[in-house]
C-alpha cells in the first residue's frame, strides 16, 4: 500500500488531542487508530506490536542477520491532530496533475492562494491532498505515520539488510505532552528520528527553547461614580503590562530564529484579570532575558501599584534539542546521507516551534526531526504532496539501510 493511500485512511479517525483534559492520553478516542495501528503493525510481520494504557503504540523490526551489531534506530510519529481546528469528520481531497492556482475548498468556498504560500507554485503538476474545508486534514502527522509504516512494509517485504528497526506513535504531541509518558529503555533505539511535518528535504535538529508565563493582575473595584484616587482596574493594569513588553518581538512580526512573547489568553474585569503568554528562542539566553523582562514588569507595576499587585508565575516548557543533537554527529550525518541519496539536497532547518524529539533528546534518546510532505498544519489549509511523500519513504528506506 501506498503511504498516501494510507493516510486517506487514517485521517478519517477522529483523534483530536484535548488540552484540559489532564489525562494520558487526553482523550480517548486516540486508541481508535492506536489499536488499528496495532493491528496493521502485526499483520505486515511486526510481531510485538503494542499499545500501552497510556495509547504508546511500539512495535520492532529486528536486524537482518549480519546486521544485529549496527545500532538499533528508532522511527516516531504522533496519532494525535492539533485541537486548532476541528479533526471530527474529515473529508480529503485528492487534487491530481495540481495546476499551480489557487485551490478552492468545495465545503466552505475558502480559497488557498498561490500569493499567500508561495510554495504551492513550485508543487505544480504534483498530487496534492487537501480537506473539504470544514476541517484540518491531519497529515500532521498522520503522514508520519503513513510513511513510517509504508517504510516498513517495504523493508520486510524485499528483505533489506538494516540493523534493528523500532517504531513508535504517540499520543498528546499536539497538546505538548507526547513524551510525557514515552518509555524510552523499552523503546530500545540508540537513537530516532521523529517524521512530522515540513518539506522533503529538510532536517531539523534544532527547535525553540520555550516557557510560558501566567500574569495575574488584582484590582480593587468600586462604583465608577465615585471611583477617583480609589479604583485600580486590573484589566487596564494587564494591558499596561502587554504594553510595556517589546512590540516587534510576537509571532506576527518575526522569522526564522527570532523569538517572541505571545500572548495566547487574556480574561479580566475591573477586580482581577490574568493574561498568559509563551515564550521562545532559540537561543537560551535570549529566552532568560525575555523572562527577566517578565519580572521586571512586575516589579515596576508592583512598585507603581503597590506590592502584589502582579503576580508572573514562569514555568519552562522544553529546551533546544540542538545541545544534545550536537554531541552526536552521526545522527546528522546519516539524515543527511539518506536525504541526498532519495536524490535531494538536504536543508538544515531550525524549527519555529517544538517536538518530542527535544525532549526525548534531553531524556537521552537523540532525536531530530525529518520531513513528512505536510504543509499548513493545525489549520482549514492544511495539505500534503502525494510524491513529496514518497520521497520520505524513499529517505526512511536509506536511513534504516545505511551501512553504518
Amino acid at each position: 500500500m501506498r503511504a498516501y493511500e494510507r493516510l486517506l485512511n487514517y485521517v478519517r479517525v477522529y483523534t483530536t488531542s484535548d488540552p484540559e483534559s489532564g489525562t494520558h492520553p487526553s482523550a480517548e478516542r486516540e486508541f481508535d487508530l492506536a489499536r488499528q495501528l496495532v493491528e496493521e503493525m502485526k499483520a505486515l510481520g511486526i510481531e510485538d506490536a503494542r499499545v500501552d494504557e497510556h495509547c504508546y503504540v511500539y512495535g520492532s523490526i529486528p536486524a537482518t542477520p549480519g546486521c544485529e551489531d549496527k545500532p538499533a534506530l528508532g522511527l516516531i510519529a504522533h496519532m494525535d491532530t492539533a485541537p486548532d481546528a476541528s479533526g471530527e469528520g474529515v473529508s480529503p481531497i485528492l487534487h491530481e496533475n495540481y495546476d499551480g492556482r489557487d485551490v478552492t475548498l468545495p465545503a466552505t468556498g475558502m480559497v488557498m492562494k498561490v500569493s499567500t504560500f508561495p510554495f504551492l507554485a513550485d508543487l505544480k503538476g504534483e498530487t496534492l491532498i487537501t480537506t473539504d474545508g470544514t476541517t484540518l486534514l491531519g497529515a500532521d502527522d498522520k503522514a508520519g505515520v503513513a510513511e513510517i509504516l509504508t517504510a516498513a512494509e517495504i523493508l520486510l517485504a524485499e528483505g533489506r539488510p538494516h540493523g534493528k528497526l523500532c517504531i513508535a506513535f504517540t499520543p498528546d504531541e499536539e497538546i505538548g505532552e507526547g513524551a510525557d509518558d514515552f518509555d524510552v529503555k523499552g523503546f530500545g533505539a540508540d537513537f530516532a528520528y521523529t517524521v512530522d511535518g515540513g518539506g522533503v528535504g529538510e532536517y531539523e535538529c534544532e527547535n525553540f527553547n520555550a516557557s510560558s508565563a501566567l500574569v495575574e493582575v488584582k484590582g480593587f473595584n468600586i462604583h465608577p461614580g465615585s471611583a477617583k484616587d480609589k479604583m485600580k482596574n486590573a484589566s487596564k493594569i494587564a494591558m499596561e503590562f502587554n504594553a510595556m513588553l517589546p512590540a516587534a518581538e510576537c509571532p506576527e512580526h518575526t522569522e526564522g530564529r527570532e523569538g517572541f512573547y505571545h500572548l495566547c489568553g487574556m480574561q479580566g474585569d475591573e477586580s482581577g484579570a490574568v493574561l498568559q503568554y509563551i515564550l521562545r528562542d532559540h537561543d537560551a539566553a535570549k529566552l532568560e532575558t525575555k523572562e527577566a523582562m517578565m519580572l521586571a514588569t512586575e516589579a515596576y507595576l508592583n512598585q507603581k501599584y503597590g506590592a502584589g499587585t502582579v503576580r508572573v508565575t514562569l514555568k519552562d516548557s522544553y529546551r533546544n534539542m540542538r545541545e544534545v543533537i550536537d554531541r552526536y554527529p552521526e545522527v546528522t550525518q546519516r539524515a543527511l546521507d539518506a536525504i541526498r541519496s532519495a536524490g535531494d539536497e538536504p536543508q538544515i532547518v531550525a524549527i519555529r516551534g517544538g517536538t518530542d524529539g527535544a525532549r526525548l533528546s534531553w531524556e537521552g534518546l537523540p532525536c531530530p526531526n525529518l520531513p513528512t510532505g505536510g504543509y499548513n498544519g493545525h489549520g482549514l489549509m492544511e495539505y500534503v504532496s502525494v510524491p513529496e511523500m514518497e520521497k520520505c519513504v524513499k529517505v526512511l528506506l536509506h536511513l534504516v539501510t545505511a551501512r553504518n
